[in-house]
């Protein structure tokens, strides 16, 4: 085992894979979207790569542009409970809202993943932005951000003392004595607050990781205070080194405000790479990929990333930036930024900026040889941008095989990825502490 600083590797799973058009490639399976032995051998390859989990994103509302891709949601816990029983080492990161949730139901769930997986859980912690969640779930509009933002604060103090409510030794479990719980280390949280209303205690003992890692993927002013106080992984999403830099330098200094070890909270950019034995391979295997764009599809994400409807502009024209300027809607709030950076920074057609997004709709899409996706992660992770990465293959299952082929070997050698695991659960994957409960530590208890 090195004692060098080492990458930490998550699969992001996307239905087809990370491209918008990743289901019409030639070869994908695409009648086995709704197999589960699909996703469970994706995890077992991920697993024997050694990669540290697995993550499946969710929404709570039908996606409007479902005509044109793969973009239903299946449940994603329910998913992962499936392929916890058929793997042994890899971490599952479910997402999961706080603004469509509530926190009794939610803690019961990732604690039942919890043990059930023997402590590999991880929760994706969003507000949800799409407006069509709300009629779904009997509210006649969606919740402002800076309001969702509040309610995931107050969740995340409700959920954190559920987790705890059984202290660790609370569970006795002794027949002879006849005693299962020791009820003094079992407590009600009696929470009254502005949002919600939770007496408590958890039906279940405490998990193996004390708490399922808390991940974050907001960017965010908002986004960035919450995960600072909060979370212990982050997904982000970057296009340059400059932007990355900034803001992982921005996470652990406001970490550290609030008390927190930066060291303790794991930062991991989306990385989705096409990949070929030379640039010329490479590049001929995108643009593969970005032939099969359907215009109607790639219109309705831009809209959505930044309130601008664009049905009708000449794709080749340039982008109309004057309009960004109005002080409309400006949509996804995490992707408008990056997607304006793109604009005022490449000057590009509507074609081209469309194209630039539908590799990981705003993550940052490398193409090239395996030397050269190995050193632009290398210089991201050696460099203060990056603690690890979210891989986001193209397709799937190919997009992941080559680069857990070709790459990693090469990450390994380097002395940046394990050779095996040392630990069991997902918190010892990422170097982080497993908390104690704040009922037999007080002074512990989330800022």
């Amino acid at each position: 085992m090195s004692d060098r600083r080492q990458l930490a590797l998550n699969l992001f799973i996307y239905p087809g894979g990370h491209h918008e058009a990743a289901w019409r490639y030639k070869g994908y399976p695409a009648d086995r979207i709704l197999d589960v032995s699909f996703y469970q051998e994706l995890t077992q390859r991920a697993e024997a790569h050694k990669f540290d989990a697995i993550f499946f994103a969710d929404g709570p509302a039908l996606a409007d542009n479902v005509r044109y891709a793969q973009r239903f949601r299946f449940e994603p816990i329910t998913w992962l409970a499936a392929i916890a029983a058929v793997t042994k080492r890899i971490g599952l990161i479910a997402t999961a809202s706080t603004t469509y949730t509530e926190p009794y139901n939610l803690a019961r769930l990732f604690a039942s993943l919890d043990h059930l997986s023997q402590g590999r859980a991880g929760w994706n912690i969003v507000t949800t932005s799409t407006p069509y969640a709300a009629q779904n779930f009997g509210l006649p509009e969606h919740p402002p951000h800076h309001e969702r933002y509040e309610r995931a604060r107050e969740y995340l103090d409700v959920i954190t003392k559920l987790w705890d409510s059984w202290e660790d030794d609370a569970l006795v479990n002794d027949p002879v004595s006849g005693i299962f719980a020791d009820t003094s280390k079992i407590h009600t949280i009696d929470h009254v607050g502005k949002h919600l209303r939770v007496r408590g205690p958890l039906n279940i003992s405490r998990s193996p990781q004390g708490r399922p890692v808390y991940v974050q993927a907001g960017s965010s002013e908002d986004g960035r205070a919450f995960a600072a106080r909060f979370a212990e992984a982050i997904f982000t999403a970057h296009q340059t080194l400059a932007s990355a830099q900034e803001f992982y330098a921005d996470i652990k200094r406001q970490a550290g405000s609030f008390g927190r070890s930066p060291d303790q909270i794991k930062i991991l950019p989306g990385i989705s790479p096409f990949i070929g034995s030379t640039q010329a391979e490479a590049d001929r295997l995108q643009e593969e990929f970005n032939d099969l764009i359907q215009p109607e599809y790639s219109l309705t994400q831009l809209r959505q990333m930044i309130g601008l409807d664009l049905t009708g502009f000449d794709l080749d024209g340039p982008f109309p930036r004057h309009l960004i300027d109005t002080g409309g809607p400006r949509g996804v709030a995490s992707r408008f930024k990056l997607v304006v950076d793109i604009v005022d920074r490449e000057k590009p057609t509507i074609r081209q900026l469309v194209q630039r997004l539908a590799g990981a709709r705003g993550h940052w899409v490398i193409a090239g040889p395996p030397e050269k996706i190995a050193d632009n992660i290398q210089t991201w992770f050696e460099n203060g941008a990056a603690d690890g990465f979210n891989v986001m293959p193209p397709w799937l299952p190919g997009g992941f095989d080559i680069f857990a082929q070709e790459v990693v070997p090469i990450l390994r050698k380097r002395g940046l990825f394990r050779d095996d695991y040392n630990g069991k659960t997902l918190r010892e994957h990422y170097g982080l502490k497993r908390p104690a409960s704040v009922f037999s530590h007080p002074a512990q208890a989330i800022a």
